[in-house]
Protein backbone atom coordinates (compact mmCIF):
# COMPACT_ATOMS: atom_id res chain seq x y z
CA UNK A 1 0.00 0.00 0.00
CA UNK A 2 0.98 3.81 -0.62
CA UNK A 3 2.54 5.60 2.01
CA UNK A 4 0.03 7.59 4.10
CA UNK A 5 -0.70 10.88 2.56
CA UNK A 6 -2.48 14.39 3.99
CA UNK A 7 -5.81 14.50 2.32
CA UNK A 8 -6.18 17.49 -0.04
CA UNK A 9 -9.64 18.90 -0.04
CA UNK A 10 -9.53 22.34 -1.55
CA UNK A 11 -9.61 21.87 -5.69
CA UNK A 12 -8.90 25.12 -7.96
CA UNK A 13 -12.97 25.51 -8.98
CA UNK A 14 -13.75 25.97 -5.29
CA UNK A 15 -11.80 29.35 -4.93
CA UNK A 16 -14.08 30.03 -7.71
CA UNK A 17 -17.24 28.96 -5.90
CA UNK A 18 -16.30 31.04 -2.65
CA UNK A 19 -16.09 33.79 -4.23
CA UNK A 20 -19.35 33.69 -5.92
CA UNK A 21 -20.96 31.99 -2.20
CA UNK A 22 -19.44 36.01 -1.07
CA UNK A 23 -21.38 37.86 -3.56
CA UNK A 24 -24.58 35.96 -3.98
CA UNK A 25 -25.15 35.88 0.04
CA UNK A 26 -25.62 39.66 0.01
CA UNK A 27 -28.63 38.81 -2.17
CA UNK A 28 -30.56 36.57 0.65
CA UNK A 29 -32.64 36.68 3.45
CA UNK A 30 -31.18 33.47 5.27
CA UNK A 31 -29.20 30.68 4.72
CA UNK A 32 -30.36 26.76 4.68
CA UNK A 33 -26.90 25.24 6.03
CA UNK A 34 -26.56 21.57 5.27
CA UNK A 35 -24.55 19.09 6.93
CA UNK A 36 -23.94 15.46 6.95
CA UNK A 37 -25.44 13.84 10.41
CA UNK A 38 -22.75 11.87 9.87
CA UNK A 39 -19.51 14.13 10.47
CA UNK A 40 -21.77 16.66 11.39
CA UNK A 41 -18.80 19.51 13.07
CA UNK A 42 -16.61 18.45 9.74
CA UNK A 43 -19.44 19.34 7.76
CA UNK A 44 -18.88 23.29 9.42
CA UNK A 45 -16.87 25.18 6.58
CA UNK A 46 -15.55 27.86 8.98
CA UNK A 47 -14.57 30.12 5.68
CA UNK A 48 -17.98 29.77 5.00
CA UNK A 49 -19.91 30.69 8.55
CA UNK A 50 -17.78 34.08 8.61
CA UNK A 51 -19.65 34.91 5.39
CA UNK A 52 -22.72 34.16 6.87
CA UNK A 53 -22.28 36.22 9.98
CA UNK A 54 -25.17 38.52 9.05
CA UNK A 55 -27.35 36.36 8.15
CA UNK A 56 -29.51 33.87 9.85
CA UNK A 57 -29.19 30.19 9.43
CA UNK A 58 -30.63 27.44 9.71
CA UNK A 59 -28.85 24.19 10.30
CA UNK A 60 -30.17 21.38 8.27
CA UNK A 61 -28.90 17.56 9.85
CA UNK A 62 -29.53 15.72 6.90
CA UNK A 63 -28.53 11.95 6.21
CA UNK A 64 -30.31 11.40 9.70
CA UNK A 65 -31.48 8.46 8.62
CA UNK A 66 -27.66 6.57 8.45
CA UNK A 67 -27.01 7.59 11.94
CA UNK A 68 -28.69 6.27 15.48
CA UNK A 69 -31.46 8.43 17.17
CA UNK A 70 -29.09 8.29 19.89
CA UNK A 71 -26.44 9.97 18.05
CA UNK A 72 -28.82 12.54 16.55
CA UNK A 73 -30.35 13.49 19.34
CA UNK A 74 -27.19 14.44 21.51
CA UNK A 75 -26.37 16.66 18.10
CA UNK A 76 -29.35 18.74 18.06
CA UNK A 77 -29.14 18.97 21.69
CA UNK A 78 -25.18 20.16 20.98
CA UNK A 79 -26.09 22.62 18.69
CA UNK A 80 -29.68 24.21 20.04
CA UNK A 81 -27.50 24.56 23.94
CA UNK A 82 -24.93 26.98 21.86
CA UNK A 83 -28.34 28.74 20.66
CA UNK A 84 -28.22 27.19 16.72
CA UNK A 85 -30.95 27.07 14.78
CA UNK A 86 -31.22 23.07 13.67
CA UNK A 87 -33.65 20.47 12.59
CA UNK A 88 -32.93 17.06 12.08
CA UNK A 89 -34.24 15.62 8.51
CA UNK A 90 -34.10 13.35 5.72
CA UNK A 91 -33.67 15.27 2.31
CA UNK A 92 -35.71 12.62 0.99
CA UNK A 93 -38.61 13.16 2.79
CA UNK A 94 -41.09 15.50 2.10
CA UNK A 95 -42.11 15.66 5.74
CA UNK A 96 -38.63 16.75 6.94
CA UNK A 97 -38.16 19.18 4.10
CA UNK A 98 -41.44 21.00 4.69
CA UNK A 99 -40.11 21.38 9.02
CA UNK A 100 -37.05 22.77 7.19
CA UNK A 101 -39.36 25.38 4.98
CA UNK A 102 -41.24 26.17 8.64
CA UNK A 103 -37.68 27.16 10.74
CA UNK A 104 -36.65 29.13 7.45
CA UNK A 105 -39.95 30.63 7.71
CA UNK A 106 -39.43 31.56 11.32
CA UNK A 107 -36.07 32.54 11.00
CA UNK A 108 -37.45 35.47 8.95
CA UNK A 109 -40.69 35.94 10.97
CA UNK A 110 -39.61 39.21 12.51
CA UNK A 111 -38.50 40.70 8.77
CA UNK A 112 -41.73 39.30 7.27
CA UNK A 113 -44.19 41.37 10.24
CA UNK A 114 -42.11 44.37 9.59
CA UNK A 115 -42.63 43.86 5.37
CA UNK A 116 -46.08 43.61 6.32
CA UNK A 117 -46.80 46.92 8.18
CA UNK A 118 -45.41 48.77 5.51
CA UNK A 119 -47.33 46.91 3.31
CA UNK A 120 -44.57 44.90 1.27
CA UNK A 121 -45.45 41.73 0.41
CA UNK A 122 -41.69 40.02 -0.35
CA UNK A 123 -40.21 36.67 -1.56
CA UNK A 124 -37.62 35.90 1.21
CA UNK A 125 -34.52 34.06 -0.41
CA UNK A 126 -32.20 31.20 1.00
CA UNK A 127 -29.14 30.34 -0.27
CA UNK A 128 -28.25 26.54 0.36
CA UNK A 129 -24.93 26.32 1.36
CA UNK A 130 -22.63 23.60 2.35
CA UNK A 131 -19.35 21.48 1.93
CA UNK A 132 -19.98 19.34 -1.00
CA UNK A 133 -22.08 15.86 -0.78
CA UNK A 134 -24.15 16.51 1.80
CA UNK A 135 -27.48 16.54 -0.35
CA UNK A 136 -28.13 20.11 -0.77
CA UNK A 137 -29.66 19.68 -4.31
CA UNK A 138 -31.55 16.61 -3.32
CA UNK A 139 -33.45 18.77 -0.35
CA UNK A 140 -34.24 21.47 -2.72
CA UNK A 141 -35.61 18.73 -5.21
CA UNK A 142 -37.85 17.28 -2.47
CA UNK A 143 -38.92 20.70 -1.03
CA UNK A 144 -40.16 21.32 -4.46
CA UNK A 145 -41.48 17.85 -5.86
CA UNK A 146 -39.44 18.04 -9.02
CA UNK A 147 -36.00 17.91 -10.15
CA UNK A 148 -34.69 21.19 -10.22
CA UNK A 149 -31.52 20.81 -8.92
CA UNK A 150 -28.68 18.66 -10.29
CA UNK A 151 -27.76 15.55 -7.95
CA UNK A 152 -25.33 12.63 -7.77
CA UNK A 153 -23.47 10.57 -5.30
CA UNK A 154 -20.07 12.51 -6.12
CA UNK A 155 -18.70 15.44 -5.06
CA UNK A 156 -18.52 18.70 -6.65
CA UNK A 157 -22.16 17.67 -8.71
CA UNK A 158 -23.23 21.57 -8.83
CA UNK A 159 -20.57 23.26 -10.53
CA UNK A 160 -22.77 26.94 -10.76
CA UNK A 161 -25.24 28.72 -8.63
CA UNK A 162 -28.97 28.41 -9.50
CA UNK A 163 -32.12 29.81 -8.07
CA UNK A 164 -34.97 27.80 -7.28
CA UNK A 165 -38.65 29.32 -6.99
CA UNK A 166 -40.83 27.81 -4.31
CA UNK A 167 -44.17 29.28 -3.67
CA UNK A 168 -43.49 31.87 -0.95
CA UNK A 169 -39.64 31.59 -0.71
CA UNK A 170 -36.79 30.93 -3.36
CA UNK A 171 -33.81 28.87 -2.71
CA UNK A 172 -30.07 29.13 -3.92
CA UNK A 173 -28.36 25.91 -4.58
CA UNK A 174 -24.70 26.21 -4.59
CA UNK A 175 -21.51 24.33 -5.04
CA UNK A 176 -19.95 22.42 -2.27
CA UNK A 177 -17.08 24.38 -0.88
CA UNK A 178 -14.19 23.21 1.55
CA UNK A 179 -12.32 25.35 3.38
CA UNK A 180 -8.92 26.38 1.93
CA UNK A 181 -7.24 24.73 4.88
CA UNK A 182 -8.25 21.94 8.00
CA UNK A 183 -5.76 22.15 10.72
CA UNK A 184 -8.13 18.73 12.37
CA UNK A 185 -7.24 16.29 9.77
CA UNK A 186 -8.99 13.72 11.57
CA UNK A 187 -12.30 15.97 10.39
CA UNK A 188 -10.36 15.39 6.80
CA UNK A 189 -10.77 11.76 7.09
CA UNK A 190 -14.57 11.78 8.40
CA UNK A 191 -15.33 13.82 5.08
CA UNK A 192 -13.47 11.60 2.81
CA UNK A 193 -15.09 8.30 4.26
CA UNK A 194 -18.55 10.05 3.42
CA UNK A 195 -17.74 11.15 0.32
CA UNK A 196 -17.81 15.21 0.65
CA UNK A 197 -13.92 14.71 -1.27
CA UNK A 198 -13.67 13.46 -4.37
CA UNK A 199 -12.01 9.61 -4.32
CA UNK A 200 -9.73 10.10 -7.41
CA UNK A 201 -7.61 12.34 -5.42
CA UNK A 202 -7.63 10.09 -2.35
CA UNK A 203 -5.28 6.76 -1.30
CA UNK A 204 -8.06 4.84 -0.96
CA UNK A 205 -6.32 1.79 0.77
CA UNK A 206 -4.82 3.84 3.41
CA UNK A 207 -7.98 5.61 4.38
CA UNK A 208 -9.83 2.08 4.91
CA UNK A 209 -6.62 1.64 6.80
CA UNK A 210 -7.93 4.58 9.22
CA UNK A 211 -11.48 3.99 8.80
CA UNK A 212 -11.17 -0.11 10.62
CA UNK A 213 -9.43 1.58 12.95
CA UNK A 214 -11.87 4.18 13.82
CA UNK A 215 -14.89 1.63 13.16
CA UNK A 216 -13.09 -0.63 15.64
CA UNK A 217 -13.28 1.87 18.64
CA UNK A 218 -16.70 3.03 17.89
CA UNK A 219 -19.08 0.34 15.87
CA UNK A 220 -17.11 -2.68 17.08
CA UNK A 221 -20.34 -5.06 17.00
CA UNK A 222 -21.10 -3.60 13.32
CA UNK A 223 -18.09 -3.80 12.53
CA UNK A 224 -17.45 -7.32 13.31
CA UNK A 225 -21.10 -8.50 12.51
CA UNK A 226 -20.95 -6.97 8.93
CA UNK A 227 -17.73 -8.57 7.92
CA UNK A 228 -18.15 -11.74 10.10
CA UNK A 229 -15.09 -11.43 12.10
CA UNK A 230 -14.11 -13.92 14.77
CA UNK A 231 -11.83 -11.09 16.65
CA UNK A 232 -11.67 -7.69 16.49
CA UNK A 233 -8.25 -7.85 18.68
CA UNK A 234 -6.04 -6.78 15.70
CA UNK A 235 -4.01 -4.14 13.85
CA UNK A 236 -6.17 -2.71 11.11
CA UNK A 237 -3.92 -3.97 8.71
CA UNK A 238 -4.76 -7.28 10.42
CA UNK A 239 -8.38 -6.79 10.15
CA UNK A 240 -8.06 -5.39 6.49
CA UNK A 241 -6.34 -8.89 5.35
CA UNK A 242 -9.44 -10.62 7.11
CA UNK A 243 -11.90 -8.38 5.67
CA UNK A 244 -10.45 -9.20 2.08
CA UNK A 245 -10.71 -12.42 2.73
CA UNK A 246 -13.33 -13.09 4.08
CA UNK A 247 -14.99 -10.91 1.12
CA UNK A 248 -13.02 -12.83 -1.89
CA UNK A 249 -10.62 -10.31 -2.46
CA UNK A 250 -7.95 -12.02 -3.39
CA UNK A 251 -5.66 -12.57 -6.17
CA UNK A 252 -3.76 -15.30 -8.16
CA UNK A 253 -0.80 -16.49 -5.39
CA UNK A 254 -2.98 -15.60 -2.54
CA UNK A 255 -2.10 -12.41 -2.49
CA UNK A 256 -5.18 -10.41 -0.71
CA UNK A 257 -6.79 -6.97 -3.41
CA UNK A 258 -6.42 -4.33 -1.04
CA UNK A 259 -7.60 -1.53 -3.86
CA UNK A 260 -10.62 -3.42 -4.30
CA UNK A 261 -11.26 -4.67 -1.08
CA UNK A 262 -10.87 -0.83 -0.32
CA UNK A 263 -13.36 0.48 -2.27
CA UNK A 264 -15.76 -2.14 -1.27
CA UNK A 265 -15.71 -0.92 2.38
CA UNK A 266 -15.97 2.50 1.69
CA UNK A 267 -19.15 2.11 -0.24
CA UNK A 268 -20.29 -0.40 2.69
CA UNK A 269 -20.43 2.91 5.32
CA UNK A 270 -21.93 5.38 2.87
CA UNK A 271 -24.47 3.03 1.73
CA UNK A 272 -24.92 2.59 5.20
CA UNK A 273 -24.72 -1.70 5.23
CA UNK A 274 -22.16 -1.32 7.84
CA UNK A 275 -24.90 0.15 10.43
CA UNK A 276 -25.75 3.32 12.09
CA UNK A 277 -22.59 5.29 11.93
CA UNK A 278 -21.75 8.48 13.35
CA UNK A 279 -18.11 9.68 13.80
CA UNK A 280 -18.51 13.08 15.62
CA UNK A 281 -21.85 13.25 18.67
CA UNK A 282 -19.87 16.28 19.91
CA UNK A 283 -17.06 18.50 18.37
Amino acid sequence: MENEKKINWFPGHMAKAMRKTEEDVKLCDGVIYVLDARAPYASINPKLMKIFLNKPVVYALNKSDLISPEAAKKIIADFRAKGLNIERIDGLLKKDTDKLKLACASAVKDKAERNKIKGINKTFRFMVAGIPNTGKSTIINTMSGKKKAETGDKAGVTRSNKWIRLGDIELLDTPGTMPPSMENQRYGEHLAYIGAINDDILDMEGLTLKLIAELKEIAPKEFKEKYKLEDLDKEPLALFDDVCRKRGYVVKGGEVDYGRCARAIIDDLRKGRIGKICFEVEA
